[in-house]
Parts: structure tokens; C-alpha cells; sequence
């Protein structure tokens, strides 16, 4: 199996975690639509590293963290395991959420899995927020913004169309973003964004 990027500082516990994690995947996916079938053989490249790429954006002290749409477990699953730092997994599917609850079970990942709508979840804000191809910037923000901490920042993982859909949030949203290329796909970036609030009417 691939291992993650030796510049991201991984314990070998926690990659022991993810090797467990990933095999539990794959017997999982016989059933349950978790990843596609084609990816399989890609699965650390394109599914595990790419959300370990996150891993030096994470807050240093960060106490909690709240992922978006978890499906499989990407990024948030993947982070808790890797940085130690509890998540909450929020995924509306229940039998993506059965996964990840066995997933936490058999890997001791610090999570917890709400089976429940994003808009209906009562979580308490939280310094980060994590996303993957969930949907677009100015979606997440709008799903984002009321679970993010005045301070906090979100980091999602965004494909060749990053530019665009920010332009297209920047109508209704301000804040401030860095964006970082993709280690794992060509054209593809992270958006790292903090200080994020509604704009006003006269901005």
C-alpha cells in the first residue's frame, strides 16, 4: 500500500490506524457505495492522502473539529485518526454512517458520527470545519458558518473550479482565503478560509 507523504508528520501508530481503516473500506464497499469501484486500487492516492494533505493546516491546539458530508470518512475520519484531534462526522446517510461508526470502532479514532442532515444538526461551533466534494464554496459556507467558531477557519478540498465558485460566493460572503495547490490532483486545491461572515448589504 501507498503510505502517506513522508513531508507530513505522521506517527506509525496512526498509519497503522489508517491500514486498518482502508481494509475496512474495501470489504465495505462490496455493499455499501463508499467509494467507486474504479478507485479501489487508488485508494490511498486518491481517497487517504488526499485529505492527509490537510493535516499542516490544522490549527496547532485545535479542540475539535466538524466534517461536512463525511461519506466515507474524508477528510474527517482520516484527520481525526492522523492528528488526534476529535471530530465530529456529520453524514445524512445511514449506512455511510454505519460505516463510520464501525470504522471508529475498529480504528479508536477520536469521532463522533451524526447520522443527520447538515442544516438539522444542533453541534456547538467548532474552530474547524472540513469539507470534500460536497458541494459548492458558496453552499458550504452557508452550511459552514453557523458551526464555525468567530476565530475558527474551514478547510476544503476543492477541484479545478475553485476560482470560479469563489467568485461566486464572494456575492454574498467575506473572507479572507488562501489557496494551495493540490498534492494529490492536477488543478485541484485547498481553501484555507478564516475571518468568514456574511456581507452586508452595502459592502
Amino acid at each position: 500500500m501507498k503510505r502517506p507523504f513522508e513531508a507530513i508528520d505522521v506517527s506509525r501508530e496512526a498509519i497503522a490506524k489508517l491500514e486498518k481503516f482502508a481494509e475496512l473500506l474495501l470489504r465495505w464497499n462490496a455493499t455499501v457505495n463508499l467509494i467507486a469501484r474504479g478507485d479501489e486500487p487508488f485508494l490511498w492516492e486518491r481517497h487517504i492522502q488526499d485529505s492527509l494533505q490537510l493535516v499542516p493546516f490544522v490549527p496547532p491546539g485545535a479542540t475539535g473539529g466538524i466534517d461536512l458530508g463525511s461519506g466515507a470518512g474524508f477528510p474527517g475520519l482520516v484527520l481525526a485518526l492522523a492528528t488526534r484531534v476529535p471530530f465530529d462526522l456529520i453524514e445524512a446517510d445511514r449506512r455511510k454512517a454505519a460505516f463510520l461508526s464501525e470504522a471508529a470502532r475498529v480504528t479508536g479514532a477520536p469521532v463522533r458520527v451524526h447520522p443527520v442532515r447538515i442544516e438539522a444538526s444542533d453541534l456547538p461551533p467548532a474552530p474547524l470545519v472540513t469539507a470534500r466534494a460536497l458541494a459548492t464554496l458558496r453552499r458550504l459556507l452557508a452550511l459552514a458558518a453557523p458551526l464555525l467558531t468567530p476565530d475558527g477557519i474551514c478547510l476544503f478540498l476543492k477541484g479545478a473550479n475553485a476560482d470560479a465558485e469563489l467568485t461566486h460566493a464572494e456575492s454574498e460572503w467575506q473572507m479572507q482565503v488562501d489557496g494551495i495547490p493540490s498534492r494529490t490532483a492536477t488543478g485541484a486545491r485547498i481553501l484555507r478560509i478564516s475571518s468568514l461572515r456574511r456581507a452586508s448589504r452595502s459592502d
